[in-house]
């Protein structure tokens, strides 16, 4: 009998027929996410399990996967998993890195321009038929060209970004886990500093760390409080490294002018208060949106099952795996 691999939820059909000859497969090609009972049903049944960032697989689910080799996530996140204790398990965790940053540099600058210059509601504006003429005073926005951009988490997507900004001939600001070289500070107009100090200067501030026991909740209101009340906070990264009440409280307040977010604390829910914020841009995790860019994450996700289907450790193991 050939091996069970289940897909939890949508996929790329060319990806699938990759996978057809290789494996007995069961998908779910529809809109219907799976819940906790069919997840653990699935791990009872698979050898291999693709699952999405919203499947939260528990020690519950993974308990259930008796023969459970690899839980491909596709997607560059992994904390849906708990993976530490399917390390315990010897259940392999594969994401998708290193496919999806320069999508997502895109999406986030669409969000700092859309955030600076009040796209969403000019356009919600226009779509009513309210627009009347030209006017001084409408829709009044902020410059990009030539303000300060401060990256938080200057990775792979936080490099994109920051390569992105010499274009609008800004100034880069980053705080990041690790200083870079002299030569890529050089090549990205980048300037090593602290958190506070990146906040305090910077007139776009846009986050790109993991979620880690360290950056949970990393930007709360104390954090908000130091940003100038002309700034824009752009999120397209992990969602509780950000508390959205205390961001909620910070655009009522006039603490600063706008934000964009593709992601949130307890996503899917919104937090109370955000749907009425005129100056609050909501997406719904869309970062790597882009045909080319899940093709490509769908191709790894596959490369990732056949390498497991062979017996050998898949060549994107997440980087927690086994520690």
């Amino acid at each position: 009998m050939k091996p069970v691999v289940t897909v939890t939820n949508f996929f790329p059909e060319k990806a699938l027929e990759k996978l057809r000859p290789h494996c007995d497969l069961r998908t779910n090609q529809t809109e219907n996410a799976p819940s906790a009972s069919d997840l653990q049903k699935i791990a009872s049944e698979s050898v291999v399990m693709i699952t999405y960032l919203s499947d939260k697989i528990d020690q519950g689910i993974i308990d259930k996967g008796s023969n459970l080799k690899l839980i491909a996530n596709y997607g560059a996140g992994f904390n849906n998993i708990d993976v530490e204790y399917a390390s315990g398990k010897r259940i392999w965790v594969t994401n998708t890195p290193g496919v999806l940053h320069e999508t997502t540099a895109d999406l986030t600058w669409a969000m700092i321009l859309g955030a600076a210059r009040n796209i969403v509601p000019a356009d919600g504006y226009t779509r009513k038929n309210k627009f009347k003429g030209w006017s001084a005073n409408m829709y009044l926005g902020g410059d990009v060209y030539g303000k300060t951009l401060g990256v938080i988490g200057c990775g792979e997507i936080g490099s994109a970004v920051a390569r992105r900004a010499i274009g609008f001939n800004m100034k880069v600001l980053y705080y990041n886990r690790n200083r870079m070289s002299a030569e890529k500070e050089k090549s990205l107009n980048a300037e090593f500093v602290a958190l506070e100090d990146l906040l305090r200067r910077s007139d776009f501030v846009t986050v790109h760390t993991p979620l880690t026991d360290q950056t949970k909740n990393l930007i709360g209101r104390e954090q908000f409080l130091i940003m100038k009340p002309t700034a824009y906070f752009i999120h397209t990264a992990r969602g509780k490294v950000v508390d959205d009440q205390a961001l909620v409280e910070a655009l009522k307040e006039g603490g600063i002018a706008g934000a964009a977010l593709d992601v949130y604390e307890n996503e899917p829910a919104l937090t109370k208060g955000m749907t009425e914020l005129e100056n609050l841009m909501l997406l719904p995790h869309i970062g790597s949106a882009s045909h080319e860019t899940r093709n490509r994450m769908a191709d790894l996700v596959v490369d990732n099952v056949l390498d497991a289907l062979q017996d050998k450790p898949p060549r994107c193991l997440v980087p927690s795996w086994g520690k």
